[in-house]
């Protein structure tokens, strides 16, 4: 499911840590297969989700998975970032680069800068 030991080979330009524009607590991260997407309030981790993930072209697949099986895991994802289904999220890149990661699903549009 998950390996304890990634490199950020797969990852390609999308290797590293990024933080969603226009909001201090939430940040997604990827490195080799793996995304990780945290939720951080006052200073405190709030919520932490892995999936993994693919980047096809200019597609993005996530298949978020809940560890504990906590409903705060699919809140955060759902509800906090907005991607929808939880198992099965599915994004456009609308761009990437060095510094900046736009993605889209229908309407909603998420910009996202690397840290």
């Amino acid at each position: 499911m998950l390996s304890a030991c990634q490199e950020g080979r797969d990852a390609g330009d999308l290797l590293g840590n990024w933080k969603m524009a226009g909001a201090d607590n939430k940040f997604i991260a990827f490195s080799g297969s793996v995304s990780v997407i945290r939720c951080i309030q006052q200073n405190t981790l709030q919520s932490q989700v892995y999936g993994n993930f693919q980047h096809r072209g200019d597609s993005l697949f996530i298949q978020c998975v809940s560890i504990e099986g906590e409903r705060i895991d699919t809140l955060t994802v759902e509800n906090g970032f907005g991607f929808r289904p939880f198992t099965d999220i599915r994004l456009k890149i609308d761009r990437l680069d060095d510094n900046d990661l736009i993605l889209s699903a229908g309407n909603q549009h998420w910009s996202f800068y690397k840290y």
